[in-house]
């Protein structure tokens, strides 16, 4: 379980972030919506201690990720490009990350078999460095290196953009398997609404650093939130 209590980030006197209580159950899977500058990256940028918080306290399975280590062997994320080292290739990173999360080069050559549609050819084997490759094959070895490891919380910060529409179907393919595992959480956010709904069953809408909306996912749920962003 992921509680938020009276959570806040401020700059230079601007409030960026200000959450009173938010809690994100074990096997949920949670999509963060909102405009730019609502606060979605910034959240996660505290859930991974990343940056300090101005206020309160954000737990991982009941360990303040400000304060201790412990939950960083089960959780993982791909926020952006700067995750990546650029001057290795596809398959040094796939081996590094397996090497942090005691995996074999067997193993990752196995784990990675299973992602050869989302490769689609494009990531393995190419002799490029990362930083040669495109925005969205950078994406791709980002999102697929996280959930090296089986991973129990996963967090994905815009993981649709600068994807074309295949790789999309492909990648929600995945998010709904991980999903669907009942031990695992998924956090994503991203400005595309139908990707989100597709793939989240409860979607929490930010603006200015607020929670504004918090909804399980339904047939209606689409329509509401297009209905909410269009005022």
């Amino acid at each position: 379980m992921i509680e938020a209590i009276n959570i806040s980030k401020t700059y230079n006197g601007v409030t960026v972030l200000n959450i009173e209580n938010l809690v994100i159950k074990t096997g949920e899977s949670i999509g963060l919506a909102g405009n730019n500058g609502a606060g979605k990256t910034t959240f996660f940028s505290l859930l991974l201690d990343l940056i300090a918080p101005t206020t309160g306290q954000l737990t991982n399975n009941g360990i303040d990720v400000s304060t201790s280590e412990a939950w960083k062997p089960f959780t993982t994320a791909f926020i952006d490009e700067t995750f990546l080292i650029g001057y290795l290739t596809a398959e040094e990173y796939f081996y590094f990350i397996g090497d942090l999360r005691s995996q074999t080069k067997l193993q990752i050559d196995e784990f990675l078999a299973a992602f050869a549609e989302f490769f689609n050819d494009e990531i393995l084997n190419k002799r490029k460095y990362l930083r040669d490759l495109s925005k969205g094959n950078q994406k791709k070895v980002g999102i697929i290196a996280a959930l090296i490891g089986n991973p129990k919380v996963v967090i994905l910060d815009e993981p649709f953009a600068n994807l074309d529409p295949t790789t999309v179907s492909r990648l929600k393919k995945i998010l709904r398997e991980i999903a669907s595992d009942s031990s695992r959480t998924l956090l994503v956010s991203s400005h595309d609404l139908q990707h989100t709904v597709e793939v989240c069953d409860r979607i929490v809408v930010l603006e200015k650093g607020t929670i504004v909306k918090d909804t399980l996912t339904t047939a209606e749920t689409l329509t509401e939130l297009e209905t909410f962003f269009a005022v």
